[in-house]
Order: C-alpha cells, then sequence, then structure tokens
C-alpha cells in the first residue's frame, strides 16, 4: 500500500492510497468516523431561557458544535477513576449569560477549561429578541462516534480511481486534456 499526502489546508486534508481495495478505503473511512475519542457536549442544564427555542433544539445545537479535544489532560468516564461520576479528570463545563437582542455565537462559550473550546468561533447558536434571556450551562465529556454522531471527529469519504480500457486512440489526448488531469494514459 501506498499512502501520498496530497492537500492540506485549515482542517481539510485530501490523501491519495494507492495498491489497495475499496474494502481496505471503506474501513479506514469507518474507523476514522467511529473510534476515535473527542469533546462533545453530553448535558445541558438551562437556567433560564424564554426564547423562541425549546430547551432540547439549543441543547441539540450545543452538542452538534465541534469542539476542541485534549487527550492528554481527559479520559472517558468509564475508565475514569470516578466511575463516571464526573470529575474535573473526565468532563469541563461551558456557560452562557446572554439577553437580548443579539446574537449568542460559539465564540460567547465560556469554558472552565481554555484547552476545550469551539472549532469555529462565528458559529451561531441562537438569535435572541429584545426581553429574551438565555442562561446554561452545558457538561463536555470525551465519547467516539461509536456512542453517538456528535462525536465523530471529522466527515471522511472516499473516491475511487476508475479505470478504462480504449479501443480507439484516435481523441485520447484531447479526452485526457479534457478531463484537467483525472485521466492519464497508461502503457
Amino acid at each position: 500500500m501506498e499512502l501520498k499526502l496530497v492537500k492540506k489546508h485549515n482542517n481539510k486534508l485530501t490523501f491519495l492510497i494507492k495498491e489497495t481495495d475499496p474494502a481496505f478505503v471503506n474501513t479506514l473511512r469507518r474507523i476514522m468516523l467511529s473510534e476515535f475519542p473527542t469533546m462533545a457536549v453530553k448535558r445541558v442544564l438551562f437556567v433560564k431561557n424564554n426564547s423562541a427555542l425549546f430547551d432540547d433544539i439549543i441543547a441539540h445545537r450545543l452538542g452538534m458544535l465541534p469542539l476542541t479535544t485534549d487527550l492528554d489532560s481527559y479520559t472517558s468516564q468509564e475508565k475514569c477513576a470516578c466511575k463516571g461520576v464526573g470529575c474535573a479528570r473526565c468532563q469541563t463545563a461551558l456557560t452562557v449569560k446572554a439577553e437580548g437582542p443579539l446574537t449568542v455565537y460559539a465564540s460567547d462559550l465560556k469554558s472552565q477549561d481554555p484547552l476545550i473550546k469551539p472549532v469555529y468561533p462565528k458559529m451561531p447558536i441562537i438569535k435572541l429578541l429584545k426581553g429574551q434571556e438565555l442562561e446554561f450551562e452545558a457538561t463536555v465529556g470525551l465519547g467516539t462516534g461509536k456512542e453517538h454522531t456528535k462525536f465523530s471527529p471529522c466527515l471522511a469519504f472516499y473516491r475511487g480511481y476508475p479505470q478504462f480500457n480504449v479501443i480507439k486512440k484516435t481523441k485520447i489526448k484531447a479526452c485526457i486534456q479534457e478531463c484537467n488531469g483525472v485521466l492519464r494514459e497508461k502503457g
């Protein structure tokens, strides 16, 4: 098997895997989605919410918010010495206290741990109108995509390179050029 890095830009990674089959590549994709631990909101305690959205809708939005993960400082609740009760080794908290009119963004979340923060700070959570208030504390912990999709660390997909056998080679060079380098002549 040959692995080649094609492009790395911000949070996007593109690589080429040669000399393997689609089943193996799909296995890698599934492992990326389900086996790597990441931080996500597990529970939300609402102190005040008189916005237009119900608590569970806001909690769902918070759960799907991508957060940075510090695997050196945290462990899963199942493996923690506290036996899942919850301590500083297996969880942290994000809080918000806001009053409208304004839009609450991911950057407005105050974290107990500065290493755990939203990956995309400009992601809107809710728009509050005049007189509306939102206050909550969200518990954040480690999990895997196998447990819930909110813990999936990435979007992973693959594309196979098709192979064509051309009988007539009359316009093959023009076809390769027209396909912007996706096709190439072999042999």
